[in-house]
């Protein structure tokens, strides 16, 4: 079956206002072939089109369509990605699906490495599942910005990281994408003793070099969960080890900043927090290009809160508890204490949760279970209200991980159990003063992404 194949036209859409109906298949537009979602939002952006549809029988006609620039057909198709979700093509050293228990559901074993994903929802590839026909395509449809695995730059460095041969030809695309003009934001999941030290120097170097085509480059910390066993030996950061990359990343920082006014490179946040070392000043990170890795997210949090509790309205909230993970709970603690010295009234409690699921060395909250939540919150002062950062939920659903509920977890916990943006301190301070809104259907999630998970269930994660 093609997944050009329309299944639904929107009510009084230009495609309905044509005449194109459920069950034909979209062919061309202007005469281009139309293969996927890239090719149907590049060629439908026109005022006038001409597409060629064909039934069920194969029979071809045209149908001219008038509509404002930029407006959207109205169609929908079997698939958001008019195809199939691309499979990652590595095995790579430090893969975290690879870290993953047996016996969970399916869809979290599936390794995404889709261009397509990388342009519309911000998804990072690694390059190797690019033909040649497609590198062309991004150039030729000047398909920017796309987000880049890059882990390393040395080709036999990478090659051996990723076990693909494929992968030492990274810099090379690179460098092709620049010359054109494609913006590339990159990142570097940094392991203890491979790619850090020398290799990581050589990287920042080489993307540096790729300025402004390489508009920001995240460093963040391998994540290992005690799932490894037959897998490639990496330890956790230590605190020394991680302190030793914020300093080499600094510098190249400062050194980059002062010739091109940019500081390019950042660590995650999660790096200062194995170190244990304070947080850079939230104008260091410049634009927040790189929240999605957790570059500034705790200092924007902050920022925000901070803001929101300017103008704090007459409030005497009911009691409430947070849940979150480690890594943020000491920042949430601190934006409790800010409302609490505006309101006397506030009364919640923030409770850090311990990541036994995976093993306490994952620190972050989009990976705690449902399971720690319900043993760990058993028997606490819970309040009338206990919130949660949405990204512990799955993609659009209430469902965590390990397939709990927050259902279950209401009944197992006796309180109302309601998630909260996970990068938001105005949603968190709402949350504190009890005047957050009902959550969203979809919580944390565009709904163009969530619209790609409904048809594409295999790529969620």
């Amino acid at each position: 079956m093609s997944l050009t194949k329309i299944r639904s036209v929107d009510p009084g859409s230009p495609a309905q206002r044509a005449g194109l109906r459920p069950g034909e298949t979209l062919t061309q537009v202007n005469g281009h072939p139309i293969v996927d979602v890239l090719d149907y939002k590049f060629h439908t952006y026109d005022p006038r089109l001409v597409l060629e549809v064909t039934d069920g029988e194969g029979r071809k006609r045209t149908v001219r369509v008038r509509k404002e620039e930029g407006e959207d057909l109205g169609l929908e198709f079997e698939t958001y990605l008019m195809d199939r979700a691309r499979s990652c093509a590595n095995n790579c050293i430090f893969c975290f699906v690879d870290q993953m228990p047996p016996g969970m559901r399916k869809t979290l074993y599936f390794k995404d490495d889709d261009a397509r994903l990388s342009f519309l929802m911000g998804n990072y590839i690694t390059l190797t599942n690019l033909s040649p026909r497609e590198i062309q395509r991004i150039i030729d449809l000047r398909i920017s910005p796309i987000n880049i695995s890059v882990h390393a730059t040395d080709p036999e460095l990478r090659a051996a990281m990723l076990k693909n041969r494929r992968a030492g030809e990274c810099l090379e695309v690179m460098e092709r994408l620049a010359r054109a003009g494609i913006t590339m934001n990159c990142q570097i999941v940094s392991c203890p003793g491979i790619n850090d030290g020398p290799a990581l120097d050589r990287t920042l170097k080489e993307l540096s070099a790729l300025y402004p085509a390489v508009g920001s480059v995240a460093i963040v910390p391998v994540g290992v969960t005690r799932f490894r066993e037959g897998l490639h030996h990496i330890a956790p950061y230590t605190a020394e080890q991680a302190s030793g990359v914020i300093d080499q990343v600094e510098a190249f920082g400062a050194s980059f900043r002062k010739e091109k006014g940019t500081t390019l490179a950042w660590c995650s946040d999660e790096f200062y927090l194995i170190a244990g070392r304070e947080l850079p000043e939230k104008s260091y990170y410049e634009d927040m290009t790189q929240l999605e890795n957790g570059v500034g997210m705790l200092r924007l949090l902050e920022g925000q809160a901070k803001l929101a509790l300017e103008d704090l309205p007459e409030c005497a909230p009911t009691p409430f508890s947070i849940a979150t993970g480690v890594s943020a709970a000491p920042f949430v603690e601190k934006i409790v204490d800010m409302a609490r010295e505006k309101c006397d009234t506030i009364k919640g409690n923030v409770y850090p949760i311990r990541n036994r699921f995976f093993g306490e060395t994952i620190t972050v909250s989009g990976l705690i279970t449902g399971r720690d939540l319900m043993e760990q919150l058993r028997g606490k002062d819970l309040g009338e209200r206990l919130y949660l950062p949405s990204n512990m939920l799955r993609a659009g659903e209430r469902v965590f991980l390990d397939d709990v509920t927050v259902e279950q977890l209401e009944e197992a916990l006796g309180v109302p159990v309601q998630p909260v943006e996970a990068e938001s301190g105005f949603d968190l301070v709402d949350a504190i003063l009890g005047l957050l809104s009902e959550e969203p259907a979809c919580p944390g999630v565009p709904p163009a992404e969530e619209e790609f998970y409904r048809y594409n269930p295999g790529a969620r994660p």
